[in-house]
């Protein structure tokens, strides 16, 4: 079996267990592309995935990395790319190495005017927004979705596309710094999640939220539903704020408020397909005319994916953050 280079871990554990060495190199199938990874987009799902909480799912590469941008190496029968494509999209796991497989259905030719990085920090980060936000909660034009962690690469994704859409955005996050970064792509309102706990009732003052978009889980339930106006949605997306809190079911009931768990990363390929369509036909142009932007704070070379890791886990991200693969041209 021909070898490829790789992030590779001998046991789960922190970001010092990462290491670079040898893996088999894939090999294209039908129906699916065996892409050169240029870029890898880095996900809190990693850092679970490095820690051993959040296993891949069965048949998928147990490496790390969820979406990049490359070069298509190989296809295998009809195809709507060839050899020499450069394509971004979500893949189930193996991003962190120097090829990967990528579901056709899910491949997405990138525009000569997107970079490398660009292209990579965009897959996991909106179409989790989109799945969460239009699929799960509904949000349509003249409501308000309240994005808990704006500042994260899903958060900035969300506040943007509630603007896309023509909702309103608020936003939590935790420093002034991110607070006013989400004010600047697009939130009207935002709350430092430090300083206000009992966020619920200024939520309220501002009209209550139609949409909670949540990846902090436990710690925030009360206040979320407090938040919500009637028949309001909560999409928990993470468990950063624990696994377990109190329901308040009379205040469930009286709202009519509906609560959904999501992760994407499970979802048939029949339903990435459709959120790679979205994402693909609707975001994209909306990216190349201006109107939402691809938003990454940093990139590191992937020999130092160890930093990435850290960096990312202490919180100091105003968007996306991507490993880089291989030397980068003036254009990436």
């Amino acid at each position: 079996m021909e070898k490829m280079l790789a992030v590779v871990q001998k046991a789960p554990g922190g970001a010092e267990t990462m290491e670079m060495g040898e893996w088999d190199k894939p090999q294209a199938a039908s129906g699916k592309l065996l892409v050169r990874v240029m870029a890898a987009g880095v996900n809190r799902a990693d850092l679970m995935q490095r820690e051993g909480r959040y296993p891949p799912p069965p048949g998928a590469s147990p490496l790390m990395g969820l979406e990049v941008s490359g070069v298509v190496e190989a296809v295998v029968g009809d195809s709507a790319f060839q050899p020499g494509d450069a394509v971004f999209g979500l893949v189930e796991g193996g991003g962190y190495a120097e090829y990967v497989l990528m579901d056709e259905a899910l491949a997405i030719a990138k525009p000569d005017g997107l970079s490398w990085v660009e292209a990579a920090s965009l897959p996991e980060a909106w179409m989790t927004a989109w799945f969460n936000l239009v699929v799960k909660a509904g949000l349509k034009g003249g409501q308000r979705a309240l994005i808990h962690a704006g500042a994260s690469g899903v958060g900035v994704a969300a506040i943007q596309l509630a603007r896309f859409l023509g909702a309103e955005a608020f936003a939590s996050a935790g420093s002034a710094e991110k607070l006013a970064f989400c004010r600047e792509l697009g939130a009207s309102q935002t709350f430092n999640y430090h300083e206000t706990p009992a966020f619920g009732e200024r939520v309220r003052e501002w009209g209550g939220a139609d949409a909670v978009l949540d990846p902090v889980g436990a710690s925030h339930l009360a206040e979320n539903l407090q938040a919500l106006n009637p028949d309001g949605k909560l999409v928990n997306i993470g468990l950063m704020g624990g696994l377990k809190a109190e329901l308040d079911f009379g205040r469930l009931l009286m709202k009519r408020i509906s609560l959904i768990g999501s992760t994407l990363r499970p979802q048939p390929l029949a339903v990435k397909s459709e959120l790679a369509g979205a994402l693909r036909d609707l975001i994209l142009p909306a990216l190349l005319e201006g109107k939402v932007r691809a938003v990454v704070d940093s990139s590191f070379p992937w020999t130092q994916v160890q930093d990435a890791h850290r960096y990312m886990a202490d919180n100091r991200n105003l968007g996306k953050v991507v490993l880089t693969l291989f030397p980068m041209t003036a254009a990436a």
